[in-house]
């Protein structure tokens, strides 16, 4: 089982779709943090700046955990944070179109 749940990372506010997508923006970001990261790493070997190894130099989450782990741990904990429509608020609207077509 993943943890955390996907209930625990929507909250009942987005659906898994939002999730999805916002988990996989999330990886891309992180993805593209890692090459950065390791293009100035090897920069810096090649230059003779240092005398560390590329996977010292690399930040240890970027480089151990798969990208999506990380993204999704990183919207548990709010790190990164969905924005737009919740559930709710399309609820709401739904529902303040049809009192308004009553009328």
């Amino acid at each position: 089982m993943i943890t955390p749940s996907i209930t625990d990372l929507t909250k009942n506010e987005f659906n898994r779709y939002t999730l999805s997508i916002a988990t996989a923006k999330c990886a891309r970001m992180i993805t593209d943090e890692y090459v950065r990261q390791r293009e100035i790493a090897e920069h810096r070997i090649a230059n003779k700046e240092t005398d560390k190894s590329i996977a010292s130099m690399i930040n240890r989450e970027y480089r151990d955990e798969k990208a999506v782990k990380v993204a999704v741990n990183k919207l548990y904990k709010k790190d990164f944070v969905i924005v737009g429509y919740t559930d709710k608020d399309i609820v709401e609207e739904e529902s303040a179109e049809e009192a308004d077509d009553a009328e």
